[in-house]
């Protein structure tokens, strides 16, 4: 793979880990790469991300049709109840709204969906044309609360102000005028919120079911299977649980800031860190010995039926290599271990919104010899799959037909997936998936690479 190199502008994003070799931190939070064709997606995009979970409320993007094309179709969140989350609805600013202005078009559309759907509130996504020609979206957002009695909530998500993660904080923004605005009467002090859980295929009730068989009250969920009234109240839960930093670190220091909550880094993958996000929830309670007592009856149980599954896996699978390129670094930590857990080795690890301290902690996890990536593009993953001969590569639906061109196998670990991955039940279903498809007999048919492309 020598003949392809990387992009001038991309070296100081790609380490390598050397054994003696002193290197510098690695870059990152900047902006992609012009001609770079990589992952990093728009400001909008990180905003709807967060959101559209909730599922009682109404989600109108204020733009052109194109953008409304990021539906819940892409990125899946499933709910127990209400489906408005499933609709894409948008104001489809045509040219000569752009010339005029697109505020009368957009408050006639909330009128009418709110008139419609009855939600119990409503986020306002603004897009890129809406910022270049400034409508006033605020105004419409609170004159249309004020006639209609809901919260009407602007998400000031401009795709050309940033990238993904000022998404994320967009979204908290709308989030916390919500937050406070509840009763907080009856919640219990031994509770928490669940913050970036996104319920993707159901991860959210299987964790909810852990803290509640310990005792733990789970107040809300932002924002898998989310509903308007538990994000209201979410102020009185005693601990916030954050589970993807890079969207919801934000809120939670916000929530610290104001209402004195403090929030704990968890991770729901695989065996020692689902383990560890129990335990370190018991811990904040220490005047409940009972709690903790529960948390390691559920990791034992939850263990001592997943255990024997992942040695049969473990022992077809070990000495084999994965390559990780996914959307928070939180997540490739855990990633690591659990792969470490049936064998298998890391050779490439990467994301799209790790920070330095992120990177400075995957440097530390990974082996000698591991190549690190920010903000990847499909030839620098295709060249270091092949240099590292990896049997395995985890990313999510953009990265599928390059494991596959490729010849090695492939796991979804992002948006589109349909099978839970976190718990304990959900180690099982990688595990499984893991298996499944690096030892298919199908590699025979169609062997992989060589040394070029």
């Amino acid at each position: 793979m020598e003949q392809i190199s990387i992009l001038e502008g991309r070296q100081k994003q790609i380490f390598e880990k050397k054994k003696g070799v002193p290197q510098a931190d690695i870059a990152c939070d900047t902006s992609s790469l012009s001609g770079s064709v990589s992952q990093r997606a728009c400001v909008f995009c990180g905003s709807r991300v967060v959101l559209y979970p909730v599922a009682d409320a109404i989600h109108l993007v204020h733009g052109p049709i194109g953008c409304a094309a990021y539906t819940w179709d892409i990125r899946g969140a499933v709910s127990s109840g209400p489906e408005l989350h499933r609709l894409s609805f948008s104001t489809d600013l045509q040219e000569m709204d752009v010339i005029y202005g697109g505020e009368k078009k957009l408050y006639h559309s909330l009128i009418e969906l709110i008139e419609q759907y009855k939600p119990k509130a409503a986020f306002i996504y603004s897009t890129c044309i809406v910022g270049l020609i400034g409508d006033d979206i605020d105004a419409v957002c609170k004159k249309v609360a004020k006639e209609t009695g809901i919260p009407v909530l602007p998400v000031h998500s401009e795709g050309f102000k940033g990238t993904k993660k000022d998404g994320y904080k967009a979204a908290c923004h709308a989030l916390m005028k919500l937050i406070g605005t509840g009763s907080t009467e009856e919640i219990s002090k031994y509770s928490i919120n669940i913050l970036g859980e996104f319920n993707l295929a159901g991860e959210a009730w299987i964790i909810r079911k852990y803290y509640e068989k310990m005792g733990i009250e789970v107040v809300a969920t932002l924002t898998g299977d989310g509903r308007i009234d538990a994000v209201r109240r979410a102020h009185g839960a005693t601990l916030n649980v954050v589970q993807c930093s890079g969207s919801m670190t934000w809120l939670a220091k916000e929530m610290e800031e104001k209402y004195g909550i403090p929030y704990i880094r968890v991770s729901y993958f695989g065996i020692e860190d689902m383990s560890k996000s129990l335990y370190d929830v018991a811990k904040y309670f220490p005047d409940r010995p009972d709690i903790m007592e529960a948390a390691k009856q559920v990791v034992s149980e939850e263990v001592k039926t997943l255990y024997p599954s992942l040695q049969k896996f473990k022992k077809a699978l070990t000495g084999k290599k994965a390559a990780i390129y996914v959307g928070g670094a939180f997540k490739t930590f855990s990633l690591i271990k659990a792969l470490r857990s049936i064998g298998m080795s890391v050779v490439l690890a990467g994301s799209q919104t790790g920070d330095k301290n992120d990177y400075a902690r995957l440097k530390e996890m990974c082996d000698e010899g591991t190549v690190i990536v920010d903000d990847s593009n499909p030839v620098e993953l295709s060249k270091f799959i092949l240099e590292k001969e990896a049997d395995l590569l985890i990313g999510g639906v953009k990265e599928r037909p390059i494991a596959f061109k490729l010849g090695i196998g492939f796991c979804d670990h992002n948006h589109e997936r349909k099978i839970p991955l976190a718990g304990f039940e959900g180690m099982y279903n990688f595990a499984l998936e893991v298996y499944q498809s690096v030892m298919s007999p199908v590699w025979q048919f169609a062997p992989r690479k060589g040394g070029t492309l």
